[in-house]
């Protein structure tokens, strides 16, 4: 059993996707449908825009779902096929388009909206994220619980890394709390608090535009981060995407439940391959790899 994974807001650099969109037409097409529907030049943002442009988030978003459909499509023209998806946190758009949950465009109108509204929550309310390793992720949620100022736990990505987001106080206060017990802690160059309750405006914000989109039933298994397990009720997906803003992360029970149902083969469709590191960092006996341009896509063709 294959999965499809989809790379999270982070994984973007400078000219990601370019070989790949111009090894095929149709491939750029997905660019220029989504230039259409944000009224920017995707393919500008991709191909020139310095990283600090680049990495903000009404940039990331969208340029890392356009990348990670590309090389989803170079995959499939090559005979790739999948019968699951699953996303991380900005991901799961990609996943949705990829299960046949949406259209193309409705993807695209989908991100424009949660970039923008995520961006203008984090510019209001000043948040803070910071990975947390070498500790249980219990005991990271214990300590946040426990803390004067805010912070939560907010992505369970390995049995040995949970992202904590929060208040820069509160984030300060836990990182300080965290590094005296032995664990590595990462400051993350993030805007916002995201998946957080700091995010709630923006959950509210983009809920507007998400209830006026069409789900329908996904072609191949869907893996949600909101229930950590395969997703079967797809009758309020508007109100799923609202509260996913808002929720954890909890990717290591995804793919526990993956593995479960019978996954051995992950692939990872989009710039950088850091949930190829947490499939290893979690799974045993199976194969994971990542698709970011002609040479790893013929890999994971062939995996």
């Amino acid at each position: 059993m294959t999965i499809s994974l989809f790379s999270g807001q982070g994984s973007q650099y400078t000219g990601m996707g370019r070989e790949v969109a111009e090894s095929d037409s149709s491939l750029m097409k997905i660019l220029e449908t989504g230039s259409d529907i944000l009224g920017r030049d995707l393919k500008a943002i991709c191909f020139d825009s310095p990283l600090e442009e680049l990495s903000r988030t009404i940039s990331a978003q969208p340029a890392i779902m356009a990348v990670s459909l590309m090389c989803l499509g170079s995959a499939v023209s090559k005979g790739y096929t999948y019968d699951g998806v699953a996303g991380h946190s900005l991901g799961e758009y990609a996943a949705m388009q990829a299960s046949g949950m949406i259209s193309l465009e409705d993807a695209f109108r989908l991100i424009k909206a949660r970039s923008e509204a995520m961006d203008e929550a984090a510019r209001s309310q000043k948040g803070a994220m910071a990975a947390i390793m070498k500790i249980a992720p219990e005991k990271v949620a214990e300590v946040c619980d426990s803390a004067k100022e805010y912070a939560a736990a907010v992505n369970y990505n390995s049995p040995m890394q949970t992202v904590v987001a929060g208040t820069p106080e509160g984030i300060a206060e836990v990182s300080a709390v965290f590094s005296e017990m032995g664990a590595r802690v990462v400051a993350l160059n993030v805007a916002g608090a995201f998946h957080s309750k700091l995010m709630q405006n923006a959950a509210e914000k983009f809920y507007e535009t998400a209830k006026t989109i069409t789900f329908k039933s996904p072609d191949v298994k869907y893996y949600s981060n909101v229930t950590g397990g395969e997703l079967t009720d797809f009758s309020d997906m508007a109100e799923l995407l609202a509260k996913h803003i808002v929720s954890p992360v909890r990717f290591t029970s995804e793919l526990a439940a993956m593995r479960d149902a019978g996954a051995d083969k992950f692939v990872e469709f989009g710039p950088g391959k850091t949930l190829t590191g947490l499939v290893k960092k979690t799974l045993s006996g199976v194969k994971a790899t990542n698709a970011e341009n002609l040479t790893t896509i013929e890999g994971a063709v062939a995996l």
